[in-house]
Formats: structure tokens, C-alpha cells, sequence
């Protein structure tokens, strides 16, 4: 009878264990991000970052979980120079609603544009393409922002 009871004890106890190892596991899957997408803009076309914005926003809409993150360069670095961008509001809601901006260093030295000119809310990164590239190899989206 002893025996019987201590069987059943351990059956109990790994069924509670692998309950709460399932639950676990849940948990941290569900706090993964849906998706991970980094965008390139390359374009100074202030039409493109109005519409990057809502593209942010529809995303984030659907898939709250989502990671995103824009490498701007080239032209594209003007949505990140303050006096020049004209989304800035918006990039600091995104900013605060966990979307990353970040200014290739490369195009700032090519372009003359010192790190005080860059919005506090944005990032840097040494070379955009190295970014673009790297978050790739981590499996991220990518997708190509402007024309």
C-alpha cells in the first residue's frame, strides 16, 4: 500500500511539474515579439516619413508586440535632423511606444551633420547597411521604406 501511494505521489508531482514548466514556457512565448521588421530610408521625401509614421502606427495597431526599427541614411537621415524633420512629435511617440530610430554615422560624416543635430529621440549606428544586415542575420523583416 506504501508503495502504491508513493507511485502516486511522484505521478502527482511530475504531472504539477510539467504543468508549470507548460506555463513557463507559455509566459515567455507570449512575451516574445509577433514580429521583428527593420526598415531602410534612404529618401528626404517628407510625403514618405508621414507615411512611414502611420505605417508604425497600423502595426502597432494590429501587432502591439512588434519590434520595429528604421536605419536612416542618405537622404533619409533628414527625418532624424532637428529642424529639418517634420514627423518629430510623431517619431517621439513611436520612440516611447518601443520603436527604434537610428542615424548611420557614415551619413552624418558625409553630410556634415554633427550628433547635436540629430532629435533626442533617435539612435545611432555605425553604418546603416551593417545594421540592415545584421538585424537580418537575427531573423529580422525587412523592408525597404520611401521609393
Amino acid at each position: 500500500m506504501k508503495n502504491s501511494i508513493k507511485k502516486i505521489t511522484v505521478v502527482i508531482l511530475m504531472i504539477v511539474s510539467w504543468n508549470i514548466s507548460s506555463a513557463q514556457q507559455s509566459s515567455v512565448a507570449s512575451s516574445k515579439p509577433e514580429h521583428k521588421i527593420i526598415f531602410q530610408l534612404t529618401t528626404g521625401d517628407t510625403t514618405a516619413h508621414k507615411q512611414l509614421m502611420k505605417q508604425f502606427s497600423n502595426i502597432l495597431s494590429v501587432s502591439p508586440t512588434t519590434q520595429i526599427e528604421v536605419v536612416c541614411h542618405g537622404p533619409g537621415l533628414d527625418m532624424l535632423v532637428a529642424g529639418k524633420t517634420i514627423v518629430g512629435d510623431k517619431i517621439k511617440l513611436m520612440a516611447e511606444k518601443g520603436v527604434a530610430f537610428k542615424a548611420c554615422e557614415f551619413s552624418m560624416k558625409e553630410r556634415k551633420v554633427e550628433k547635436e543635430k540629430i532629435i533626442e529621440s533617435a539612435g545611432f549606428v555605425a553604418a546603416g547597411i551593417v545594421e540592415i544586415v545584421s538585424k537580418q542575420e537575427q531573423g529580422w523583416s525587412y523592408i525597404k521604406a520611401g521609393n
